[in-house]
């Protein structure tokens, strides 16, 4: 798209989330309220459906925007036999903030609303944070291994906190998304991790682990998801401009092997070194499909 048609449609997109986000957050934070100042179930079963459907209304905006400025296909499959009345855990190799915005348009009313594992700080973003807050995010408060090697006692303290989060995921039908890579790819975090995969860092399961301790026999499944950006990968404001290029998007339905949701895969060390095998195992198919998809994609194109 010509720069100076870019940049204006840039500003406007901007300027259109920033207003749907506010006019959805409204009636969000005023039903949070509510519910801080009412802390019992029942007045929690009752908001939290409501608090849903505002951040899908929301979502619901974001993605007609999305539609209508970025013209390049989008090429998703694996979405026919999903169900938005259970429960999911979603994983997603990471490359870019335009991730989310793909998620949350493929799967919004398809499943659950999803929920993502956040840094601890990102509580403090305008707006949105509180929003997190208000529809029960799990913030993680990830300490450095000098910290957890003075007192190791935070392992326990972060672990406890994110559970009490995932406990209120039991309520009502929810979609637990993490990105397993825990940041998003660079080249350079590439090598630095002397990672063994030629399209993704190396994944971490301890979040996923948790997650299947806490909710394993609600899950209906993992959605193990595969996502590729044919044309180079996007930033926010490639997808402000309508620039994103095309989207490529695989959604594999999988079975979490009964062993972990019956186990411990946090206290159990043998259990969770199985656990991170099936993860890692996952991660080699995910390598594979994401090699076959970009060769596909760049046959009779042009590829960045």
């Amino acid at each position: 798209m010509p720069s100076l048609i870019a940049i204006p449609l840039g500003l406007l997109s901007s300027l259109l989330l920033g207003l749907n986000t506010i006019f959805w957050c409204t009636p969000l934070f005023i039903l949070s309220l509510v519910k801080l100042v009412l802390p019992f179930q029942a007045a929690r079963a009752a908001i939290d459906p409501w608090l849903n459907r505002i951040a899908k209304s929301w979502i619901a905006c974001n993605s007609a925007w999305i539609a209508l400025i970025n013209r390049a296909p989008w090429d998703v499959q694996g979405l026919e036999q999903l169900k938005p009345g259970g429960w999911y855990m979603v994983n997603c190799n990471h490359q870019s903030w335009v991730d989310i915005f793909v998620l949350q348009k493929i799967f919004n009313r398809r499943i659950p609303f999803l929920k993502f594992f956040l840094k601890q700080e990102l509580i403090w973003v305008p707006v949105i944070g509180v929003a997190w807050w208000a529809l029960d995010f799990p913030f993680m408060r990830r300490h450095g291994k000098a910290a957890l090697r003075k007192n190791p006692a935070l392992r326990h303290q972060d672990m406890e906190t994110t559970k009490r989060s995932c406990a209120r995921f039991a309520l009502a039908p929810t979609s637990v998304m993490n990105f397993a890579e825990g940041t998003r790819f660079t080249a350079d975090k590439h090598q630095r991790q002397e990672s063994p995969y030629r399209h993704l860092l190396k994944p971490k399961s301890g979040a996923l682990a948790l997650a299947v301790n806490i909710l394993g026999e609600k899950f209906r499944a993992l959605l193990d998801v595969t996502l590729v950006y044919p044309d180079g990968v996007p930033t926010y404001w490639d997808l402000a401009c309508g620039r994103v290029g095309r989207v490529i998007v695989r959604v594999h339905e999988r079975a979490i092997p009964a062993e972990f949701v019956e186990g411990d895969c946090i206290e159990d060390s043998v259990l969770r070194k199985r656990f991170g095998a099936w993860l890692q195992a996952l991660w080699e198919e995910k390598d594979r499909e994401i090699d076959a998809l970009q060769a596909a994609a760049c046959q009779g194109a042009r590829c960045r």
